[in-house]
């Protein structure tokens, strides 16, 4: 059973690199803008040694795909394409707002994360999602903590995209908790459109590598992860912002 999984995310201004291991979180995170080409492989480095463990001793790789920046899923993309030729593993490509949203997870919470990362240009790439379906990973359950007692299956209640955050036709009901940059940008916005209850927001949020990694493993463990060459990003608009 697939259980080793080192992730990477450099979608937006955080760089962060993290490793699974039987329910054991390694992880290195920095907010570090214009610097995750020179960041991100020391980082691996680093998180493989603390955990003890060689590459190709992994049973898979996992990035955060986008959207994003630009520049951001262009490094990811080439670094875990470097590394799954050099270690012939499978990669799982995840959506950098599924990871958000996956962070967002709190237990006893809105099973409702809406995920907003600011895309420039007057617009956010949005993800809605509704948290259920929970497995235990083993460790213990309190944020910041090295054990992950638990993760979510996410179901999208929306394709995500690229979109002006006072356009959103979905109402929501109930409470629900928003995260990620978008909301720093177009908070106002975004609530308009939501409507609902926001039970909190987290503007100031961005995805772990952590996320990347038990999302991955689920993808992973499907038998779902793809080839070097497949693991390709998703921009969601073909204009750099």
């Amino acid at each position: 059973m697939t259980t080793r999984v080192l992730a990477i995310d450099t979608a937006t201004e955080a760089c962060s690199a993290a490793i699974l291991v039987a329910g054991e979180v390694h992880e290195r995170f920095l907010i570090a803008p214009r610097r995750h080409s020179a960041l991100i492989l020391p980082m691996v480095e680093e998180v493989l040694a603390e955990a003890g463990v060689s590459l190709r001793q992994l049973d898979g790789l996992a990035f955060g795909r986008g959207p994003g920046s630009f520049t951001g899923v262009r490094i990811a993309t080439g670094v875990i394409q470097g590394l799954a030729l050099a270690s012939d593993l499978p990669v799982a490509p995840v959506s950098t707002l599924a990871a958000l949203a996956q962070g967002a997870f709190r237990p006893g919470g809105p099973e409702c994360i809406v995920a907003a990362l600011d895309a420039r240009m007057g617009e956010v790439y949005l993800g809605i999602y509704t948290m259920g379906g929970i497995y235990t990973m083993g460790g213990i359950c309190a944020p910041g903590a090295t054990g992950i007692c638990a993760a979510t299956t996410l179901r999208p209640l929306r394709a995500e995209a690229v979109i002006d955050p006072a356009a959103i036709s979905a109402s929501l009901t109930g409470a629900w908790t928003g995260v990620g940059s978008g909301f720093k940008a177009h908070g106002g916005a975004l609530c308009k459109s939501l409507a609902g209850s926001p039970s909190r927001i987290e503007p100031e949020t961005y995805p772990h590598a952590r996320d990347v990694a038990l999302l991955g493993l689920e993808t992973l463990r499907k038998g779902r992860g793809v080839l070097a060459e497949e693991a390709l990003p998703v921009y969601l608009r073909d204009r750099v912002p």
